[in-house]
């Protein structure tokens, strides 16, 4: 396995990949690609936390990557600098498909806690503020599908929980609140959290599905009982305490493959 280290922009935002040579016996001669946008409340990532998702990813036929992108400590107020961070991170994809042999069309953002935040906006703004702030072809940000774990949408749904963090975000609220901008581009969207959550509500979850319902846009919901949050894989290789293994919670990640899958077979069906 090869790895990459691309930095995007500032010396701070840098692009991680883990890539694979396809196997030759396979019918398949370019991989799906998955980019890991981490959590970690807009201060740090947990890089191992990651890595762990984007080889899980890999150990299923990805070309995958994770993203290290802005934090509020590098711009006051954030506002939406993750969300161009990202977008410079999916046309590096296009623009590299060839060598690093993947899939332009299948490209996949999957973003976790305030990741996830940041995946639901870029999904909301892509073909519009990223591209215009970018100077990008809408086609060299396009993505298949994302995906959204246990994520933060709206500042205005219960995380951030106090008023001095908020303001370290944004001075506008409603531009950081991804389920009041879905609309007709955004892409087919699998959605994972746990209906118990301690931080981020799961009415951020419900928020974001109901806005993709209501644009018609694809999309898969599932509230797992029980589970802390930051779950990630949910299993023993992730768990940060005894309680963030959560065998029933874990299978959001065949779901989300299978999902996945099924997504690839209708695009050409």
């Amino acid at each position: 396995m090869q790895v990459i280290q691309q930095k995007l922009a500032a010396p701070h935002v840098e692009l991680v990949g883990l890539l694979r040579d396809p196997d030759q016996n396979a019918h398949l001669t370019k991989l799906p690609a998955i980019i890991i946008v981490p959590g970690g409340s807009y201060t740090h990532i947990p890089r191992e936390q990651a890595e762990s998702l984007a080889l899980a990813f890999a150990g299923h036929g990805y070309q995958a990557f994770y993203l290290r992108y802005s934090f509020i400590d590098e711009h006051t107020p954030l506002g939406l600098n993750p969300v161009w961070d990202l977008g410079r991170a999916v046309q590096q994809l296009h623009q590299h498909a060839e060598a690093w042999q993947l899939d332009p069309d299948q490209i996949t953002a999957a973003g976790f806690s305030v990741g996830g935040h940041i995946v639901a906006l870029y999904n909301d703004y892509w073909h519009t503020q990223v591209a215009e702030k970018l100077s990008v072809p809408v086609a060299d940000l396009k993505l298949a599908n994302t995906i959204l774990g246990y994520p933060v949408i709206s500042p205005l749904l219960g995380f951030p929980k106090d008023a001095a963090t908020l303001a370290k975000w944004t001075p506008e609220p409603q531009q950081l609140a991804a389920e009041q901008h879905v609309n007709a581009d955004n892409r087919p969207t699998f959605i994972w959290g746990t209906a118990d959550d301690p931080i981020v509500p799961a009415q951020n979850a419900l928020a974001y599905a109901s806005a993709l319902a209501t644009a018609n846009i694809t999309y898969e919901l599932h509230l797992f009982q029980h589970g802390p949050h930051g779950l990630a894989l949910a299993n023993s290789q992730t768990a940060w305490k005894p309680d963030a293994n959560q065998p029933h919670a874990a299978h959001w990640l065949t779901l989300a493959l299978e999902w996945l899958t099924a997504q690839r077979e209708n695009q050409f069906a």
